[in-house]
């Protein structure tokens, strides 16, 4: 593989019915790129909001994991499958008949804030080397120990019988296929994820998401560089500083920062972007309150375009 290699981020609709390693498969064969990473793994039957990491953003990876996301999710009561998604074998189907809204919303009460949720069968958890979806396709079933997961905000925002459509805002870990089969228990009467959109990750909104398709074409002319995201541009949360040439010689060769450099800090706040005299993004520095000191969390190389034969 050869050059010119470039980093930056890519917003992607992900299509239906593709893995994230389908679609990241793709973009490097098209893209001709060495480094090439996600920012949170998609279900096949889910689309939505899907970051890809080129070169030195794959270092940032863990921020946008990290993050929060929002999804659209259509759930149809009455029905449980053992894959919790339209994906999988009915296994038990109930009366949602007499279901009303009002119940509905009764029962999600209980799934916002900090929530404990048992892991699916159907996931790529590890149990003693094997992936929970290997087991499960086996017949194989064993315990999964809850989790403790944050939903920040959970709504109610169509109901149309037998068929939701919630607004899930949700920290890292979630499923949204274990939120919708329990609230299927819950109501008594079964559910399962019908349709999954995810519409945020962090910054990245799917109102400016790439359609695949669109995508490939713009590999193909040569001209896909131009809807690159800078490496900063998931971190803008952060709280940004400049530094001089020595603190900047400091940060790039990850030692720590002189105690007397005094960024201003807080429990919330412990970490900030780092930039030039010259508008250069140099990494993130991070306070260690055991040294009262700061110290290079993730360093950047100037982004310069590597030429590779």
């Amino acid at each position: 593989m050869s050059g010119p290699f470039f980093d930056g981020i890519l917003n992607i609709d992900k299509p239906l019915d593709m893995t994230s390693m389908d679609v990241i498969r793709r973009i490097k064969r098209l893209s001709a790129q060495k480094h090439v990473g996600h920012g949170g793994t998609l279900d096949p039957q889910a689309t939505g909001v899907f970051p890809v990491l080129f070169g030195q953003a794959t270092r940032i990876m863990e921020y946008l994991v990290a993050s929060a996301k929002t999804y659209r999710a259509v759930v149809k009561l009455g029905v449980t499958t053992d894959t919790y998604d339209s994906a999988g074998k009915v296994v038990r189907t109930g009366d949602a008949s007499g279901i009303t809204r009002h119940e509905i919303e009764r029962a999600l009460a209980a799934f916002r804030g900090n929530i404990y949720q048992v892991p699916p069968m159907f996931s790529a958890l590890k149990r003693e080397g094997k992936r929970l979806y290997d087991l499960a396709r086996m017949g194989i079933e064993v315990p999964r120990q809850p989790r403790k997961v944050e939903v920040l905000r959970i709504d109610l925002t169509e109901w149309s019988q037998p068929d939701m459509v919630l607004e899930i805002e949700c920290g890292r870990g979630v499923y949204i296929r274990a939120l919708a089969h329990d609230l299927g228990e819950a109501l008594a009467c079964g559910a399962y994820l019908k349709a999954l959109t995810r519409l945020k990750t962090g910054p990245f909104s799917i109102r400016e998401a790439i359609p695949l398709p669109q995508l490939e074409d713009s590999l193909k002319e040569g001209s896909w560089r131009e809807l690159l995201y800078p490496i900063d541009y998931p971190l803008l949360h952060m709280k940004a500083v400049a530094v001089d040439s020595r603190i900047e010689h400091l940060i790039l060769s990850g030692r720590p920062l002189p105690l007397t450099l005094r960024i201003p800090h807080s429990e919330a706040y412990q970490e900030c972007r780092a930039y030039s005299s010259d508008g250069r993004f140099l990494g993130t520095v991070r306070f260690d309150p055991l040294r009262d000191q700061w110290l290079p969390h993730k360093m950047f190389a100037s982004p310069s375009v590597e030429e590779e034969v």
